[in-house]
């Protein structure tokens, strides 16, 4: 058997629309979802305490929460900073979670106590995988 090559750029992104909640309260939005509610550059943060529900509706609103390009080149990951949001609703984001979000009436909805992913960043890994220095004697 030979051996092929691996080069990651042949590779195709997920297409499945996704929202990672950071810790501290960020939201990482990837292309797929942000085109499900056409592509805004505001929105209102919206949440369901019963359901535990959260809700993004395009708006331009002042106390719209701007979503920006998460880096200088434009790869269609974008990110709000909604620190205060999941603060004064008590959301847990003591650890990064991926959540597949659905609209519903116009809005891209997280469904808190659906099926979620822990994202673990390289930082993370590199300080949970390094041992502790003890001492031998």
């Amino acid at each position: 058997m030979a051996f092929e090559v691996f080069d990651k750029r042949m590779a195709p992104l997920a297409k499945a629309p996704s929202v990672t909640i950071q810790k501290r309260g960020i939201f990482s939005i990837n292309k797929a979802a942000h085109k499900l509610i056409g592509e805004p550059e505001s929105v209102e943060l919206l949440f369901d305490k019963d359901a535990e529900v959260i809700a993004m509706r395009r708006s331009n609103e002042s106390h719209a929460y701007v979503i920006r390009p998460q880096t200088a080149r434009d790869a269609g990951q974008v990110i709000l900073s909604a620190t205060a949001f999941t603060q004064y609703f008590d959301i847990d984001t003591s650890v990064s979670r991926r959540f597949k979000p659905y609209v519903d009436a116009d809005m891209l909805c997280i469904d808190l106590k659906g099926p979620s992913t822990e994202v673990r960043g390289n930082r993370t890994k590199r300080e949970t995988s390094e041992e502790p220095e003890g001492d031998d004697a």
